[in-house]
């Protein structure tokens, strides 16, 4: 009996998983069509945070908002807990994201990542971490959010892992009208199933999540954003957003 029960578990996770990979897919068809036609006509295209956001409701995910996201001229700093926080920051604040090179690589994140402009940087290349710099500055000066995990790498959602203060070098010097906005991500009762941990490789993870039965409530928490020209330093910085999402 618990073997036939275990069966029909597989069964119904591997139909779930295949009903929600053709809901994506058609989305993305659509999403891609109206793509093209916005840029066709020069105009700036909301498709991608619209499919990223349509993604996550996809996979179970009630999005809830608390704050008021800003839509320009922000670094967003929001704690970490699976690719799964792309998919909303994108979807809630039309963000793009500087990430690990090796999310690009990853089946389907990597793809939907790059859709979004995501800037994939070497994170233990100490040589081009001026480059990095740079390119998050030059990103910045675009106008629209860019978002940032400082944690540098995802987390049980138990705790808030010290900040690297590496990505805040690109607000020093500051960048006129440039704000930080602190993001506290909260998955509730469904971050065991979301969270991403170090010893769960992508595929694997991507699957679980594919698979899993029901829908869960995830809040974000947009912060009241701060000037980051009113600190010493990046480590200032990244200090300052880590403490108002600790105390959110």
């Amino acid at each position: 009996m618990a073997v036939a029960a275990s069966t029909d578990a597989e069964s119904k996770g591997g139909l779930r998983a295949a009903g929600r990979l053709l809901c994506i897919v058609a989305t993305l068809l659509i999403a891609l069509a109206l793509h093209g036609a916005w840029r066709l006509f020069g105009r700036f295209s909301p498709w991608p945070r619209r499919f990223l956001r349509r993604v996550a409701m996809i996979l179970g995910a009630d999005i809830r908002v608390e704050g008021q996201p800003l839509r320009r001229d922000v670094m967003i700093a929001a704690n970490h807990l699976s690719w799964f926080d792309i998919l909303l920051l994108a979807g809630t604040a039309g963000t793009r994201f500087v990430a690990k090179a090796e999310v690009a690589a990853l089946p389907l994140v990597g793809w939907l990542a790059g859709l979004n402009r995501t800037l994939f940087v070497e994170r233990g290349d100490k040589l081009g971490v001026g480059d990095q710099v740079a390119a998050i500055r030059s990103a910045l000066a675009e106008g629209q959010p860019l978002a940032v995990f400082p944690e540098g790498t995802t987390g049980d959602d138990l705790s808030l892992l010290p900040f690297k203060p590496a990505l805040f070098a690109a607000l020093v010097p500051p960048l006129p009208g440039i704000r930080v906005q602190p993001v506290r991500i909260d998955y509730g009762t469904a971050a065991h199933d979301l969270a991403w941990l170090g010893t769960d490789p992508g595929d694997a993870h991507a699957k679980r999540v594919l698979r899993r039965r029901g829908r869960f409530t995830v809040t974000l928490h947009y912060l009241t954003p701060f000037d980051p020209a009113a600190f010493p330093d990046r480590k200032a910085i990244a200090a300052e957003a880590r403490r108002r999402i600790l105390d959110a």
